[in-house]
């Protein structure tokens, strides 16, 4: 897996010195000690009942070699981890689902952090009840 990855001087990712196949290797307490803090937190204060079932979703994932099938989740604030790698997520955005492909670079970050909540503003024309002064519309 990977040897589709390539980045760094070596082309080989690493995370914190250790390749991608050594950190699915490593346990969930070890993993945590390589994340950063807020993320590492989230794993020592133990995962909620819903993340535990998106991870065992996951392992069950990946041991079927069914990567092709998104696991849909509501999970903004679950810490990507390496057995997430290669994964398709649907993370909820609060109204719809949008697909999130996980890639080596997401580790340590949330699920939430890939897919925004908020669109950006695009204002039109000055409508119907508008003052008179935002109802002015320079000619070109």
């Amino acid at each position: 897996m990977s040897s589709e990855y390539r980045t760094g001087r070596e082309g080989e990712f690493t995370y914190r010195g250790h390749t991608l196949d050594e950190l699915q290797d490593l346990e969930l307490d070890e993993v945590a000690e390589l994340l950063p803090a807020r993320a590492r937190r989230t794993i020592t204060r133990g995962l909620g009942v819903q993340q535990q079932k998106l991870l065992a979703d996951a392992r069950e994932a990946t041991e079927e070699e069914s990567a092709n099938d998104p696991l849909r989740t509501h999970l903004r604030d679950m810490p990507v981890l390496p057995e997430f790698v290669g994964l398709t997520f649907e993370v909820y955005d609060g109204s719809h689902f949008e697909r999130v492909k996980v890639e080596p670079e997401m580790i340590g970050h949330y699920l939430g952090e890939f897919n925004l909540t908020r669109n950006s503003v695009e204002h039109g024309q000055a409508g119907i009840g508008a003052t008179r002064s935002s109802k002015f519309v320079p000619l070109k």
